[in-house]
């Protein structure tokens, strides 16, 4: 496995932007250790699902390396599935499933997102397939 930052594939967390530099930042300081994403995203894209062990660099808005993150859980389900540790540990300070559930639904739902998926009439719902990562901080590259 390469430990070279700029030979790892890139892992984005939202749109460059202000969540962008949120997301970032929670993964730096340790409070972001699990993230969500669409499966139609993955299939859109043709990005495999992550493994288990592998490793990213996480990219700030302004496209920099700023950290390298390990894979440590992947876990395929329905929207519905969801549990709240998961949604807490997204290290956006949500107390509640309804409270990460309307934050995703708005960015799933956002004119980019449908833009990325190429697909303008694009939904979430309780059956939606969502991919669930946990990961850990290996590397501060600031």
């Amino acid at each position: 496995m390469t430990t070279d930052p700029d030979a790892l594939p890139k892992a984005e967390f939202a749109f460059p932007g202000p969540v962008c530099d949120q997301l970032v930042a929670a993964i730096l300081d340790g409070t972001k250790t699990s993230t969500t994403g669409v499966l139609a995203d993955y299939e859109h894209c043709g990005d495999p699902l992550p493994e288990v062990g592998s490793r990213a660099a996480v990219v700030d808005s302004d496209e920099r390396r700023v950290a390298v993150i390990e894979v440590t859980d992947v876990r395929v389900a329905r929207l519905a599935e969801v549990d709240l540790a998961h949604a807490i540990d997204e290290g956006e300070g949500f107390t509640t499933l309804a409270e990460w559930r309307a934050v995703h639904e708005t960015y799933w739902h956002s004119a980019e997102m449908r833009r990325a998926l190429d697909d303008e009439t694009f939904t979430v719902d309780d059956e939606t397939i969502v991919v669930l990562q946990r990961f850990r901080l290996v590397t501060d590259l600031r």
